[in-house]
C-alpha cells in the first residue's frame, strides 16, 4: 500500500511534485505518514456531482413497550447528522486535502440548510448546490438503542422539479472546467437524469486527457458513454449487471475476476473496483493484474459511508497520479478507518496517518506470532507463509503478496532482518530499515502478521509456525528450496508463485541512483 513513489508521477502532473523532496535514499523513513501529508499538500482540485442526503442517526435508552402495539420506545438522548451520499464523498476529499466543489440539489428547508452548514464548515464550495422550494432534501434517519440500529426512515422527494434539473445541468460546464477529477455519484435518486446526464456526457466526453472521471453508480451502465477512468460498483451491482448470482463468502471476487471483460464493457471505464464490503475490494483493469485488497473490518457497528470514504481516497490519490494499485489501496485503508467509527463519518489525512503509523513496529517475535497462529488453526484457518527482503515495495512485490493470500486465509511475511539483508544484497543494502520495512508490509491489506529473522533460512521459523503453504516466488523451484524439506515434514506444501524478471529492487534502485524516471508506458 505504502508506495514509495519512486519517479512514478507523470510530468507536469499534480503529483509530480510528490516526489520531489524526499532526500536522499538511506535518509527515507516514516513512509506511513509521509503519503498522506503529501497528498493533501498536492490538493487536486476535484468536483462531485450527484444524489446528496443528511444521514441521521438518533440514539436512545428503551425501558418499555408502547402501550399501541408491542412495539420498544425509545427515548431520544441524542440526535446527531451528517452529510451523505455525493455530499459524504465530498465531505472525505475536503478531510483528505482536495478542493472541492459539490453540486446536486435540495430543498429549501431545515435539513438543506443543514447540509449547506456542515459542507461549508468542511471547506466544500456549495454554490453549485441548488435549493429549490419545490423540493424535499433527502433525509435518511436511523433509530438506535444500545449500539443497535432499529429503524430507519427516509424522507425523499416524491419527484424532482424539472427546473432544478435544468438550474444544475446548467452548472455543469464550469464545474468540470479546469478541474483535476470529477466524481459522478448516482444513486438512483434522480438528480443526474434528463439534462444533466446530456450535459455531462457532452462536457466529460470532450475532457482533456489529464482530467479524471470517476463513476460512483448504483448502475454504471447509463454513464459508459463517458468512457470513465474508473467505475466503483459494488459487488450487488456487478452481479445485477451481469445477470448473475453471486455466491456467499470469499469466492465473490473470483466471480468479478472471472467477468472482467463483461464488467469493463457494460460500464465502459478503464479500469473497474467492485467493492465487496468486509472482503474488501478487486481491482479489475483493462490492462493489467487483477488486485485484490483486504478489508480490516470491525466488530459490528453503527456506521455508514465506508463505500464514500473509499471513492474519495481512490480519486484523490489518482488525482495524484499516484499508481492505480497503490490509490486502491490507500482507500481501503481510509475506508478502514470509518468502519471503526460510528455514524457517518470521514477519514481525515491526519486520520489515514495515524491509521498507517499504527502498523510501525508491529512485528511480531516468532514466539509471539505462534501463539497467534495456533488459535487461528484452531479456527480451521489455512496459514500461508512467504518471505523477502521487501526493501523498496514496488508492484512485483504487491502482486505476488496477493497471489499468495489467496492460498490460504492467513499471510504472514517474515522479513530478512537488516543484517541479513547486508549479508544478502551488499553493504549499501537495505534502503529502509527493518522498522519501515515492517510497517509498509503490514500496512498492506492482504498481510495478516509480520516478523522479522536473521537466520540464513527461515527453516527455524517453519518449524515455529508449520504453515499450510510455504509461497516463493517463480525464479525458484520446490529442490532449490532448502525450506522445502521442513515444510513438507510438517505437512505443508510449497508453492511457486509468478516471477516478474523485469520488476526488482535492485532495477528500482539503481533507476533511482542514475537518476532516470519511470520506464515509458509504465502506469
Amino acid at each position: 500500500m505504502l508506495y514509495p513513489g519512486y519517479g512514478t508521477a507523470m510530468s507536469g502532473s499534480p503529483g509530480e511534485e510528490l516526489y520531489a523532496d524526499q532526500g536522499p535514499l538511506a535518509e527515507q523513513r516514516g513512509l506511513a505518514w509521509w503519503l498522506p501529508r503529501r497528498l493533501a499538500a498536492v490538493a487536486p482540485s476535484i468536483t462531485v456531482i450527484g444524489d446528496v442526503m443528511l444521514d441521521g442517526w438518533w440514539s436512545g435508552s428503551i425501558d418499555r413497550l408502547c402501550r399501541e402495539a408491542p412495539a420498544p420506545v425509545v427515548d431520544i438522548s441524542r440526535r446527531a447528522f451528517a452529510p451523505g451520499g455525493a455530499a459524504n464523498t465530498a465531505m472525505n476529499l475536503a478531510a483528505l486535502g482536495a478542493r472541492v466543489a459539490l453540486a446536486g440539489l435540495v430543498g429549501c428547508d431545515e435539513a438543506g440548510r443543514e447540509l449547506k452548514r456542515q459542507l461549508r464548515a468542511a471547506g466544500v464550495d456549495v454554490r453549485r448546490l441548488h435549493e429549490h422550494p419545490g423540493m424535499l432534501t433527502t433525509t435518511k434517519t436511523r433509530i438506535s438503542s444500545g449500539g443497535q440500529v432499529l429503524l430507519r426512515f427516509d424522507d425523499v422527494a416524491a419527484e424532482i422539479p424539472a427546473d432544478a434539473r435544468t438550474a444544475l445541468a446548467r452548472s455543469v460546464p464550469a464545474l468540470v472546467r479546469g478541474r483535476d477529477a470529477v466524481v459522478l455519484c448516482d444513486y438512483g435518486a434522480g438528480a443526474l437524469d434528463g439534462p444533466v446526464r446530456r450535459v455531462l456526457l457532452e462536457s466529460l466526453a470532450r475532457r482533456a486527457s489529464s482530467l479524471l472521471a470517476v463513476v460512483d453508480a448504483h448502475d454504471p451502465r447509463p454513464w459508459a458513454a463517458l468512457r470513465p477512468d474508473l467505475a466503483t460498483p459494488n459487488a450487488q451491482e456487478a452481479a445485477e449487471m451481469l445477470g448473475v448470482r453471486l455466491p456467499a463468502g470469499g469466492e465473490r471476487a473470483s466471480v468479478m475476476a472471472a467477468h472482467r471483460e463483461e464488467l469493463l464493457m457494460a460500464t465502459g471505464a478503464k479500469a473497474v473496483v467492485v467493492t465487496l464490503d468486509r472482503e474488501g475490494t478487486v481491482l479489475l483493469p483493462a490492462v493489467g493484474d487483477v488486485h485484490r485488497t483486504w478489508a480490516r473490518p470491525a466488530a459490528e457497528k453503527q456506521a455508514s459511508g465506508a463505500g464514500d470514504t473509499f471513492v474519495a481516497a481512490l480519486t484523490l490519490a489518482r488525482a495524484a497520479s499516484l499508481p492505480l494499485t497503490t490509490s486502491v489501496d490507500l482507500a481501503q485503508a481510509a475506508a478502514d478507518v470509518v468502519v471503526h467509527q460510528s455514524g457517518t463519518s470521514v477519514c481525515s489525512s491526519g486520520d489515514l496517518s495515524r491509521h498507517l503509523e499504527s502498523f510501525a513496529d508491529t512485528a511480531l517475535s516468532a514466539d509471539e506470532l505462534a501463539r497467534h497462529i495456533a488459535g487461528l488453526r484452531g479456527d480451521g484457518k489455512r496459514i500461508v507463509l512467504t518471505n523477502g527482503c521487501f526493501d523498496v515495495l514496488h508492484r512485483g512485490h504487491t502482486r505476488y503478496l496477493n497471489q499468495a493470500k489467496q492460498l490460504g486465509d492467513v499471510l504472514v511475511v517474515a522479513l530478512n532482518s537488516d543484517d541479513s539483508v547486508r549479508r544478502l544484497k551488499g553493504p549499501e543494502r537495505p534502503i529502509n530499515t527493518v522498522a519501515d520495512r515492517a510497517a509498509v508490509v503490514a500496512a498492506l491489506s492482504c498481510v495478516d502478521y509480520v516478523t522479522v529473522f536473521d537466520t540464513p533460512t527461515p527453516v527455524p521459523l517453519i518449524g515455529k509456525i508449520r504453515p499450510d503453504i510455504y509461497a516463493k516466488g517463480g525464479d525458484y523451484t520446490p529442490e532449490m528450496l532448502a525450506e522445502t524439506e521442513a515444510v513438507e515434514r510438517f505437512g505443508g506444501k510449497v508453492a511457486i508463485l509468478d516471477y516478474v524478471a523485469e520488476l526488482s529492487t535492485t532495477a528500482v534502485v539503481r533507476r533511482i541512483r542514475n537518476g532516470e524516471g519511470a520506464p515509458v508506458g509504465e502506469a
